[in-house]
């Protein structure tokens, strides 16, 4: 062997024994560590046993009793990577525990896995005996993931926000108080600056620790610095702190007295006064409410005669009920009296609160039909009946798949406050507000997009979108003769904004609308759209112009408007328009005929004396015929007062009618000699007769036959009479002037 082969095998043998001597060392440690771990995990202290077991899985990832308990210690701190080390152990690991299904059950539950749920605790329901008292907690748990799913399905549309890590932190937050200006929140901490931290929460030695391993609560206070924003939270602990738990309730009699919890005698309620800056030293309410068991929270009246309260004095097996007491003037609280079976349950029902005018009562329970844990309801007073009614479950997103509980309104009811265990959070309970989604007003107006100055009225717009629980949205306006449009659309989502104008698709824009929590909010969006006149055969779409009730004087936009047609007709030498009046339906018919004719002359005038020549132009009148938008409106009725300016042709292809004898349809005109005859070619005519009378005096009959192929007009005024009749594209007159001269006419149409 050389000396290089002699001294590889020396290396290599050197190492082997170094890790020979590891090896035992190393699967100590972790024996240690493992053992440590499953200490804290049997005494339920989970936040003391985690570090020990990734310490564990750091040497050893595919440890699956570590990574079985991890997962269940750290159900509390983080769902999902609770959910990933417990499937992990049962892969690697079948059957690291007679408990997995059950504990899968309860990790896909509280990460929305609800159908996976059932599953799990069905299979795991299967493997117990038929007398086994789990079968009752499972049949319960799989009642949970049903309801869950069935208010996960069906949200409201409301914006749960978390207050931020200036209130939150990774502990427990929770019991939110808010005083009566909403300037300052009184809450209840297990964070890292309560009164006697001085180390770990693990740490024995440490007097503010709990038998959990977690710190003792303590009552903090924040002032609010703006509608986001607190100021770093105080502790009010070195006045109001106990030997244990201390936690708040309420605020009441003017700010000036503190409801709150202690730990003393299994769980009491206190009251402490304020005296300048300072709180009073806590004394314990009387015998009627508290007694030697848990009593957890409560509620005082405004008038402060009656206090709602938790106790678990009165059920066999300690779980709290809602009771009230009553006091008479300037005497103590009189025996209690149960809320009642719509309220109480055999389960736990604890933190009562009531809407201001006393009329709802907001409490959380482990039971009727919760999504998991702790669940917000709500149950209105039947003044006839003189009780509480059935309870409500107040739905997804206020509740979750984990306890929501202390349910509590800001002063002007608009909001409220709740401590919660959510994804998404900053660690155990969180203080959040909810806000219900209000609407925003979203206005603007219509352009063109070819110049982004020009003004189109007339634009449907039509913002579709889904509430939270998809039933659907559509909030509808149309632009008035300044382009402007308004919505009141409900927020926080995104809407498919459908673009039309008379009828016909333009476009389709996406709008997102962010989350307003009042209804004052206004968003300005301009649609800027592809629609431009059209030159031949169309509309001047953008230049309508529009006229006041039952009048056809010009307004002064209306003069802007002529003037731009001038420009364009100017521009393009070659194109003719009609002018058509309309109105909207206030008045007959008839009267409405003429009325549009006087709009369209009104214009005709106008842009004569512009130098538009009288061969480019003709006149017809719709009257109330052809709304641009249903008359159900003041705006909408607004839109069909107008004048719409159609391309007709080139030069000579339409005439004047001077004399404003206007069919029902498209007018374009014929002179011969004296005589002007009018003909309709381009709208559809209604079978049946009408009568006009002119500004000018003259009387128009027009009577149109059931197929409508035979059209007869009749005038007579001060320029003399005239009989027309059009039938199969010919047309006959004859015409008498105010001289006696006559005329006749016959011409192909």
């Amino acid at each position: 062997m050389d000396n290089l082969s002699r001294r590889l095998l020396q290396a290599s043998c050197a190492v082997a024994l170094t890790a020979a001597i590891a090896t035992p060392a190393d699967a100590q440690s972790t024996r240690k560590d493992l053992k440590t771990g499953n200490k804290f995990f049997e005494q339920e202290n989970y936040r003391a046993a985690i570090p020990y077991y990734e310490k564990v899985l750091a040497k050893d990832p595919n440890n699956a009793k570590a990574l079985f308990n991890a997962g269940i210690s750290y159900m509390s701190f983080d769902k999902e990577k609770a959910s990933d080390y417990i499937y992990k152990a049962q892969k690697l690991k079948p059957k690291v525990s007679k408990d997995v299904e059950y504990w899968l059950g309860r990790v896909d539950h509280l990460n929305y896995n609800f159908d996976e749920a059932v599953a799990h605790f069905q299979a795991y329901n299967a493997t117990l005996k038929k007398n086994d008292q789990r079968k009752e907690e499972i049949a319960q748990l799989i009642k949970h993931s049903q309801n869950a799913k069935v208010q996960f399905n069906s949200p409201k549309d409301i914006f749960v926000k978390n207050l931020g890590p200036t209130v939150n932190t990774p502990y427990s937050e929770h019991s939110p108080v808010i005083s009566s200006d909403d300037k300052l929140l009184i809450f209840t901490s297990r964070g890292e600056n309560v009164t006697g931290a001085a180390g770990k929460p693990s740490d024995k030695k440490n007097k503010a620790i709990a038998a959990d391993g977690e710190y003792y609560e303590d009552v903090f206070e924040a002032t609010r610095v703006d509608d986001e924003n607190w100021q770093k939270p105080r502790s009010l602990s070195t006045a109001l702190n106990g030997k244990g738990h201390d936690a708040s309730i309420q605020l009441f009699d003017n700010d000036t007295k503190l409801l709150m919890y202690r730990n003393d005698n299994n769980g009491d309620i206190f009251v402490s006064d304020k005296t300048g800056g300072d709180w009073s030293a806590p004394k314990p309410l009387n015998g009627n409410i508290n007694s030697k068991s848990f009593e957890s929270d409560a509620y005082i009246t405004p008038d402060g005669k009656t206090i709602y309260f938790s106790t678990g004095k009165y059920s066999e097996d300690g779980t709290l009920d809602l009771y009230y007491s009553t006091r008479t003037d300037g005497g103590d609280f009189g025996p209690a009296k149960s809320l009642g079976a719509n309220i109480n349950t055999k389960y736990d029902d604890d933190s009562p609160y009531l809407s201001k005018d006393g009329k709802t009562l907001y409490f959380s329970s482990r039971g009727h039909n919760t999504m998991g844990g702790y669940d917000i309801f709500k149950s209105d007073w039947d003044s006839v009946g003189r009780k509480w009614g059935a309870a409500q479950n107040m739905g997804y997103p206020v509740n979750t798949p984990d306890d929501d509980s202390y349910y509590r309104l800001s002063p002007d009811g608009s909001y409220a406050y709740l401590s919660s265990y959510r994804i998404g959070g900053y660690g155990e309970k969180d203080i959040y507000t909810i806000n219900y989604i209000k609407n925003a007003n979203i206005r603007g107006k219509v352009f063109s997009a070819k110049d982004s100055t020009t003004v189109i009225p007339g634009v449907e717009l039509v913002f579709s979108g889904k509430q939270a629980d998809n039933t659907a949205l559509s909030f509808r306006d149309i632009s008035k003769a300044d382009g402007a449009y308004q919505v009141a659309v409900l927020s926080g989502r995104t809407y498919q904004v459908a673009v039309s104008k008379d009828g016909r698709p333009i476009e389709t824009q996406e709008f997102p609308v962010p989350v307003s929590t009042n209804d004052s909010t206004t968003i300005i969006k301009n649609f800027y759209i592809n629609y431009v006149d059209t030159l031949t055969g169309g509309y001047l779409a953008a230049r309508n112009i529009y006229f006041d009730t039952d009048k056809y004087k010009l307004r002064p936009e209306s003069i802007t408007r002529l003037n731009e047609i001038t420009q364009f007709l100017t521009t393009n030498s070659g194109i003719n328009i009609s002018i058509e009046g309309h109105c909207d339906s206030r008045n007959t018919d008839e009267y409405n005929m003429v009325l549009g004719q006087n709009r369209a002359q009104a214009a005709y005038n106008y842009l004569k004396k512009q130098g538009i020549t009288e061969t480019r132009m003709s006149t017809v009148s719709y009257g109330e015929r052809r709304p641009a938008a249903p008359n159900d409106s003041p705006e909408n009725m607004q839109l069909n007062r107008r004048d719409e300016f159609k391309v007709v042709g080139g030069t000579g292809a339409g005439m004047i009618d001077n004399s404003g004898a206007s069919g029902t349809g498209m007018g374009s005109t014929t002179t011969t000699g004296t005589m002007t005859t009018t003909t309709t070619t381009a709208a559809p005519l209604t079978p049946g007769k009408s009568k006009v009378k002119m500004a000018d005096g003259t009387k128009v009959k027009t009577k149109v036959d059931e197929d409508s192929d035979k059209v007869k007009v009749k005038t007579k005024g001060p320029n003399g009479e005239t009989k027309t009749t059009t039938k199969n594209g010919e047309l006959e007159g004859k015409a008498k002037d105010a001289n006696g001269e006559k005329t006749k006419i016959k011409a192909k149409n």
